[in-house]
């Protein structure tokens, strides 16, 4: 029975670098409302949204899960198990995001897919936290928050429709722009301190 070496190069940086690239894209549009939202904006973000966090996240998910199954390497702790895991779901769900945000497609249905991921975000941060990871921990939390702002802003709770047809201000897409820039920056932070870590043997707090 073949063996595999454990290896210390778990590919985490391109999950966090991706999701907050896509955090930091969408974040000022929707905070911001810059640039305006549009067929050709919304097209744009949707690619976006596909690729940095949609595919960099999935590639991760699908690693990690290899490298914890068929060719055992990341053994170091099991709460690898649940970085696969999110990383896989989260990119997957980009993909859906991107792909109806550049489709024009309605936003409510994000409202009820919120739910879900309202609760692996909380079991992401219960698994962190237990394992003494306290920069994942709070990512999730980050998550969390994210996903519950989501919710308000897809069903655009509070906006009322004036006699000219235009839509009052959503407070709930307001706020899920602002944490998504929040989060953006922690997962920036993450990238940074993950691949000092690695690579240059750095003692940073990280994943």
């Amino acid at each position: 029975m073949s063996s595999f070496p454990p290896s210390l190069f778990a590919p985490v940086a391109l999950g966090f670098f991706g999701l907050g690239t896509g955090y930091l894209i969408w974040g000022p549009q929707e905070l911001l409302g810059f640039p305006r939202r549009d067929q050709h904006v919304d097209r744009a973000n949707g690619v976006w949204g596909i690729w940095l966090p949609g595919f960099c996240q999935f590639l991760v998910g699908i690693l990690l899960f290899i490298g914890l199954s068929w060719f055992p390497v990341f053994t170091g702790s099991k709460a690898n198990y649940m970085a696969a895991l999110a990383f896989s779901a989260y990119g997957i769900h980009w993909f859906a995001l991107g792909w109806n945000r550049a489709r024009g497609a309605d936003a409510r249905p994000n409202g009820f897919m919120s739910i879900p991921f309202v609760i692996i975000s909380s079991l992401g941060a219960t698994v962190f936290f237990r394992a003494s990871s306290w920069p994942l921990g709070v990512l999730f939390v980050g998550l969390a928050v994210v996903y519950i702002a989501e919710f308000f802003a897809s069903f655009k709770f509070g906006v009322r429709v004036g006699p000219d047809g235009r839509e009052s201000v959503n407070l709930g897409e307001k706020a899920l722009g602002a944490v998504h820039i929040l989060v953006g920056l922690w997962l920036m932070y993450l990238t940074f301190a993950t691949t000092l870590n690695i690579a240059s043997g750095f003692d940073l707090p990280a994943a």
